[in-house]
């Protein structure tokens, strides 16, 4: 056999910064902190109880007591940034108008209350401005003639945020995607005197299957058609940047992106074309596909988490809102 001739590499080596764990982390271009992490919470209308999410293991709906152990134990943690989603209060009926939603002794209002009460500054409340939970029909919006009605719908998602502010909600975020709803809901909380409170818009929020164990822990999937007529069409990418802009100009602090990981391409666009502060949402399939496949013994979660989490920051995410953030700090997985 003849000698083979094989060409050593020249002066440039990438590889001289990946020799250890040491170099690695000195040169690392992308970098998560637990403060970037915002937590989603589903908040029973009780004082206590815990009930378990069967799509969603290790999670668990909370009455106000226990979530406030919880956050306790995250800001421990360094998490310093919760998202609550509600539900009617026990015996309470769904309505078509979706009225219970503004309740000032709702699940969301009395939690914000008491969290900003323990917590004050040290805690950042966020909450999540929607009909979906609170109508009997399970659509965001207001129904006129067997369809979602834009304008209609504007006057009871703003009285929804206006009793969150009210209650002490740092950060509002209306996910339902009504056209117009961050200009209606910026002028009527200005005007209401809540000229502090944050507007994180779900500016580009995709109709997507990668919801369903959010809706099975919030109880909240339409019981006829679908929100293709207001979520938007995971076909298309431009369209994102148009309704992120359109939130900007509208009065929008900041954005988000929604799911995380099927539209990185979209977190990347949109980050390239805003100044603010863009999140995104880790959602519950994508967080409930990964418990699966960890339980199953195909996937390590530790480093699928880790490569997840660091793919949505690296595609320009500045906040991630994720079920994995208290699992990820504990375990050492970043």
């Amino acid at each position: 056999m003849s000698k083979l001739t094989i060409t050593t590499p020249g002066r440039t080596r990438p590889r001289r910064l990946r020799q250890t764990p040491a170099i690695r982390d000195l040169v690392a271009e992308t970098r998560i902190a637990p403060a970037q992490f915002i937590v989603p919470r589903f908040v029973l209308p009780a004082d206590n109880g815990e009930e378990p999410i069967p799509s969603l293991p290790g999670l668990a709906q909370l009455g106000i007591e226990n979530l406030l152990r919880v956050v306790e134990d995250e800001l421990a943690l360094g998490i310093r940034a919760v998202l609550l989603f509600g539900h009617p209060e026990s015996g309470a009926k769904k309505t078509s108008d979706g009225a219970l939603a503004y309740d000032a002794n709702g699940a969301v209002q009395r939690a914000t209350k008491r969290l900003k009460q323990t917590f004050g500054d040290d805690l950042i409340v966020m909450t999540d401005v929607c009909l979906c939970a609170y109508t009997d029909h399970g659509h965001c919006g207001l129904i006129e003639q067997g369809r979602v009605a834009n304008d209609v719908s504007l006057e009871p998602l703003v009285r929804t945020a206006l009793s969150h502010a009210a209650a002490g909600a740092d950060v509002v975020a209306p996910s339902d995607m009504m056209d117009g709803r961050i200009g209606a809901m910026r002028d009527a909380l200005d005007a209401q005197g809540f000229t502090e409170t944050i507007l994180l818009a779900y500016a580009v929020k995709y109709a997507s299957a990668y919801y369903g164990p959010f809706r099975d822990a919030a109880d909240s999937a339409p019981a006829e058609g679908d929100r293709k007529s207001y979520q938007m069409d995971p076909r298309n990418a431009l369209e994102a940047l148009r309704e992120s802009e359109l939130d900007e100009l509208e009065g929008a602090d900041m954005l988000m992106v929604k799911p995380a990981l099927a539209y990185l391409d979209v977190i990347h666009a949109v980050r390239a074309t805003t100044t603010l502060p863009l999140s995104a949402y880790n959602v519950s399939g994508e967080y409930a596909a990964v418990k699966a496949a960890a339980a199953n013994g195909w996937l390590d979660e530790a480093q699928v988490v880790r490569e997840n989490l660091y793919a949505i920051s690296r595609a320009g995410a500045d906040q991630i809102i994720t079920y994995h953030a208290a699992d990820a700090i504990r375990g050492g997985w970043l």
